[in-house]
């Protein structure tokens, strides 16, 4: 009767691994050119020499044989142990070769080189810093070399400045003399050579659109759903409204459903019709979209309009309007399960004339700029801190205060 082994005996297979490491040079049989010069490179068996481990053969003494015969107090019960544990009073004389050792190193200005004691005649150079063990070398350099300050820092004394009344009206009338006696030719570009400037505006609060809040939105990607590289003139125009699901505060997003719409919208906002004409226009929700990251102050960027004059409603200048905060806005995830209080499909928009209240308070805000005796005013009422700040309450996005209109600051 035969038997015959069934392939399932073998349960475990078991794969031993046999790592080589990488050859040193190149496969002979192909024909790499390279040079012959590099195989006399110390450096070129530096990753040999690395992998291979150096043979250590250390004695029980570990190299520091110590002959404890010769103490007989060590095997005697009466012996000596005077040259084991001298006199504090009356030590033993050194050697010459050892006596350095005893030297305080931050006594003496010049170092110890080779074991000699220094001289009075050597050159006196400084200590090198005290460093931790085993610190790298590389930042030793660096921190020993003292800074010596330079001639022309030396040089250079402080002047007394002149604080009196009168000295003070020299400098203002300095300042506004070098701005009336401007020369452009002297003036080139910060960061590109060979370009000068060619003219000169003024910076001036932008009394038109002082009285309105401005905040900045960036879209992780471009609203709207037509492509990018195709122009969409809605996208200047469009909605955001406040919206909030189960505690949550999002912006819900519309934009118009056709260009014309859009267009024919900006053209009312820039010249608003009165009476039956002004019609309302419509925006449809796209998507809602939820904030990433909110900055509450933006010191350092502003609305700036360059206008030339050629209107002659205002002087030619750079005129400008600080922003009110920046918002970094991406797509909300839709959640069938959400609940909103209040979801509007559909949003229709018209201008109509501003109330009593609404002029009395684009007044106040357009005061800041407009009346020379703004500050003034502010100060009798006592609303003007000690740094000359004046608190006038923030204004909504659409002009009206933040205690009234202001639902975005309430929500973020």
């Amino acid at each position: 009767m035969s038997l015959r082994k069934s392939k399932l005996d073998l349960l475990v297979r078991v794969r031993y691994s046999n790592p080589l490491p990488a050859p040193p040079c190149p496969p002979k049989l192909l024909d790499i050119p390279t040079n012959p010069l590099r195989y006399a490179q110390p450096a070129f068996i530096n990753a040999i020499t690395n992998d291979t481990p150096l043979p250590m053969i250390v004695d029980a003494e570990c190299g520091m044989p110590l002959d404890l015969g010769r103490w007989e107090c060590l095997w005697e019960e009466d012996g000596d142990d005077a040259t084991l544990n001298p006199d504090p009073d009356n030590p033993p004389s050194l050697d010459p070769k050892d006596r350095f050792l005893l030297g305080d190193p931050s006594a003496s200005a010049a170092p110890y080189i080779n074991g000699s004691i220094p001289t009075a005649s050597g050159i006196s150079t400084p200590l090198p810093p005290h460093v931790p063990w085993l610190r790298k070398t590389e930042y030793l350099s660096r921190e020993g070399v003292q800074r010596t300050p330079s001639s022309q820092e030396s040089k250079q004394l402080l002047q007394p400045i002149d604080v009196s009344h009168d000295a003070q009206l020299r400098t203002i009338e300095a300042g506004f003399a070098a701005c009336t006696s401007l020369d452009l030719t002297t003036l080139s570009h910060p960061n590109k050579t060979g370009v000068t400037a060619v003219e000169s505006y003024e910076v001036l609060p932008d009394a038109n659109i002082w009285a309105n809040a401005y905040d900045l939105f960036r879209f992780s990607e471009r609203p709207g759903e037509r492509p990018v590289d195709t122009e969409d003139p809605r996208l200047d125009c469009a909605i955001l409204r406040p919206m909030e699901s189960d505690g949550d505060h999002f912006l819900a997003y519309y934009l118009t459903r056709e260009d014309a719409d859009a267009l024919e919208f900006k053209e009312e906002r820039l010249v608003p019709k009165g009476g039956e004409e002004n019609r309302a226009t419509a925006f449809h929700f796209v998507r809602d979209y939820e904030t990433v990251k909110i900055e509450q102050e933006v010191p350092n960027e502003f609305l700036l309009v360059l206008d030339n004059g050629d209107t002659g409603e205002r002087g030619p200048g750079a005129y400008y309007k600080n922003i009110e905060r920046k918002m970094t806005l991406k797509k909300k995830r839709m959640n069938q399960s959400d609940t909103y209080a209040d979801k509007w499909q559909v949003v229709h928009i018209s201008h109509v004339a501003m109330s009593s209240e609404e002029i009395e308070e684009r007044n106040e805000a357009l005061a800041e700029v407009v009346d020379p005796l703004y500050l003034f005013s502010r100060d009798a009422e006592g609303e003007v801190d000690a740094d000359g700040e004046v608190d006038v309450g923030g204004m909504g996005a659409d002009g009206g205060a933040e205690g009234d209109g202001g639902i975005m600051a309430e929500i973020f």
